[in-house]
């Protein structure tokens, strides 16, 4: 072995060891949103599932700052966030009307935040509209898998950047 590849191997064997105990970052960027019409309140109730570091880091991008979940100091700064954010990459439409959407809160546990939002009444959909784009701004290859569900019918679609809109017929 030549000195030049000994030198070599004794810089990148420490380097490797580093990297080791270092946290990986998932190879990939997706989440999910089920978008569910509940016909006893009338209202679509909507969970999106994100891996927290993706979201902390589009929140940050969009914002300015730092956020941190899972930790009780940023909870205020989160929740006035999370609902700009939801309410500026999140819109749904049901038989052609815009429905207003609120921000109900969020869970947090070790590597993924779930979002929860929720509907004005509408009447039972024959037609559901969505434009979904979380993290958009933060991954141009961010994947979202979508779940629109009403009368137990359920259709899903895969939304990959930039697409952003669907609709789907009951």
């Amino acid at each position: 072995m030549s000195g030049f590849m000994k030198n070599l191997w004794l810089f990148l064997i420490p380097v490797f060891s580093l990297l080791s105990f270092t946290e990986a970052k998932h190879p990939y960027h997706v989440g999910a949103v089920e978008i569910n019409y509940n016909s006893k309140s009338k209202t679509f109730e909507v969970t999106g599932r994100f891996f927290m570091d993706d979201l902390e880091n589009g929140l940050g991008k969009k914002y300015g700052g730092s956020f941190h979940f899972n930790d009780e100091k940023y909870k205020a700064r989160l929740n006035e966030a999370l609902q700009k954010y939801c309410q500026e990459y999140f819109k749904l439409k049901s038989d052609n009307k815009f429905l207003k959407v609120n921000f109900i809160g969020y869970e947090e546990d070790h590597e993924s935040v779930t979002v929860f939002l929720e509907s004005e009444p509408a009447g039972t959909p024959k037609k559901v509209e969505a434009a979904v784009s979380f993290l958009y701004n933060l991954f141009d290859d961010q994947i979202n898998i979508i779940h629109i569900i009403v009368n137990g019918d359920r259709k899903s679609e895969k939304l990959a950047y930039p697409s952003r809109y669907l609709y789907k017929q009951f």
